[in-house]
């Protein structure tokens, strides 16, 4: 039963590094938004299962929060948005997308490689966990510095706060309250984000973050 846990648990938090992958892949702005559905839609399940093995009800209330806030609330407010915004197109990727794909390859090597020995004392479970997680982390950033477009950073930032939280309770460390308030956190940041796109929209006629560098430095 422990090694159903632990192959159970770690299947898991695999299986975000792999959607993860998916969305560095995803060249189209609404397909991006369903694979960061379904990223959070296994975020869910694998706090669900550690809430299960660690018997630990409250995080219970955590997949709960990451399944509706995040695998629905967030993914269909940003879908309005987009077609409101009219921006039904390709994302434009800093080295393209192949190029992408090794950089986020060598980042999981490199959380493997960092996190495995550091955490060599941890639980099973966690140690593994917190490798994958940090392979999550490394995953978001790279889509926020490698994506020129507005919304497709939006979901990077969220996808990286997707793997602070599985480290969170595959640690064992972060309260309740806690989760709760980072998940309002993230829920505010997304509503404050989703006005600024609107501004930015009406004001410039595009959320591509290049342009707007281009037109900074032309005022300049």
């Amino acid at each position: 039963m422990e090694r159903f846990s632990l192959d159970a648990a770690h299947l898991l938090a695999g299986g975000m590094v792999l959607v993860s992958f998916m969305m560095l892949y995803q060249n189209r702005i609404l397909g991006l938004l369903n694979v960061f559905a379904a990223h959070a839609v296994v975020l869910s399940l694998s706090v669900a299962w550690q809430a299960y093995i660690q018997s630990a009800p409250h995080l219970f209330v955590t997949a709960a929060i990451a399944l509706i806030l995040k695998a629905i609330i967030i993914p269909v407010a940003l879908h309005h948005m987009v077609v409101r915004l009219g921006v039904h197109r390709d994302i434009e990727t800093v080295g393209g997308i192949g190029p992408t794909m090794l950089m986020g390859i060598g980042l999981v090597a490199l959380s493997m490689v960092v996190m495995l020995p550091a955490a060599a004392e941890a639980d099973p479970i966690a140690r593994e966990d917190l490798a994958l997680a940090l392979s999550v982390i490394l995953l978001g950033l790279l889509m926020m510095v490698t994506r020129q477009n507005a919304i497709s950073q939006i979901v990077g930032f969220m996808s990286l706060e997707n793997g602070l939280v599985l480290a969170a309770t595959g640690a064992r460390g972060m309260p309740l309250v806690v989760e709760i308030s980072v998940a309002f956190s993230v829920l505010v940041a997304f509503i404050v984000i989703g006005v600024f796109l609107f501004r930015i929209r009406e004001r410039f006629d595009t959320i591509d973050t290049q342009a707007l560098d281009d037109f900074r430095e032309g005022r300049e």
